[in-house]
């Protein structure tokens, strides 16, 4: 168990990042000005649609690396009730980047987008719910 520990670490790190790219967009906005333009306002004195483009985008990228991250963490651990570890991994990682990238689309204005989340989600649900019934053996 030691041995994973600064792989635990990174992940919770990485879950850290995606939140911070989903709760603080315009820290966030000028993080990644500065990171590439060498400059923290240029992102900032975009025209609107781009400004709120690139906003959007770098919500959704916190979503996909928080979900990302629960999946890694998990995959670190044993397998949880009767369900095998990959159906845990799964249905973590698809909550997890669905609810906050949803809600921060939403909170953003771009409703289109929370509506395609919507569609993968329900797709995962349908996958979930016919693996969750199977007697599948746990992983090793």
């Amino acid at each position: 168990m030691a041995s994973n520990k600064m792989l635990q670490v990174v992940c919770w790190g990485t879950v850290g990042f995606g939140a911070v790219l989903l709760l603080a967009p315009g820290l966030t906005r000028q993080g990644f000005s500065l990171l590439i333009f060498g400059d923290p306002a240029v992102i900032d004195a975009w025209p609107e649609p781009a400004r709120r483009y690139a906003t959007l985008m770098h919500g959704v990228l916190g979503a996909v690396m928080l979900g990302w991250a629960v999946a890694l963490l998990l995959a670190l651990r044993p397998a949880f009730g009767s369900a095998p570890r990959g159906w845990w991994v799964v249905a973590a990682s698809v909550g997890c980047w669905y609810v906050p990238d949803s809600l921060f689309s939403l909170s953003v204005g771009a409703w289109q987008n929370a509506v395609l989340n919507t569609l993968f989600a329900a797709a995962f649900a349908v996958g979930l719910v016919l693996a969750r019934g199977r007697d599948q053996p746990r992983p090793a």
